[in-house]
């Protein structure tokens, strides 16, 4: 006796996901360098500049109407309260000394998962 395996049954399906897979293979691959840039660096220091260029594409002054400022993209909210007030109304007013220094008073009350390219 032959067994009858359908063209349109079980191999759409295995198709199907071997191409989910390639996709989601192909993906990791194209952000692990953003990940691996904006990671802490041996002794726990944060590559600023990496979280920058993907978050901003390094413009420290970025001010592109989406609600996010600076080269950091912060959060108007997230800038007043981890204190860049003292420095400028807005991130993007700010020099990149002072960002940083923002940022890093931001991390230690949110972690890292307030930016989005450090969360990779």
């Amino acid at each position: 006796m032959r067994r009858h395996t359908s063209r349109t049954g079980t191999g759409r399906v295995f198709g199907g996901l071997t191409a989910a897979a390639l996709c989601a293979s192909v993906a990791l691959t194209l952000v692990a360098p953003a990940a691996q840039a904006a990671a802490p660096r041996p002794g726990g220091r944060v590559d600023w500049d990496a979280i920058a260029r993907c978050e901003s594409n390094g413009d420290w002054n970025a001010n592109t109407g989406n609600g996010h400022y600076g080269g950091l993209q912060f959060k108007q909210s997230s800038w007043v309260a981890a204190g860049g007030l003292r420095y400028a109304p807005r991130a993007d007013l700010a020099t990149k000394a002072q960002q940083i220094a923002t940022a890093r008073r931001l991390a230690a009350m949110q972690g890292m998962g307030a930016w989005a390219c450090a969360r990779r």
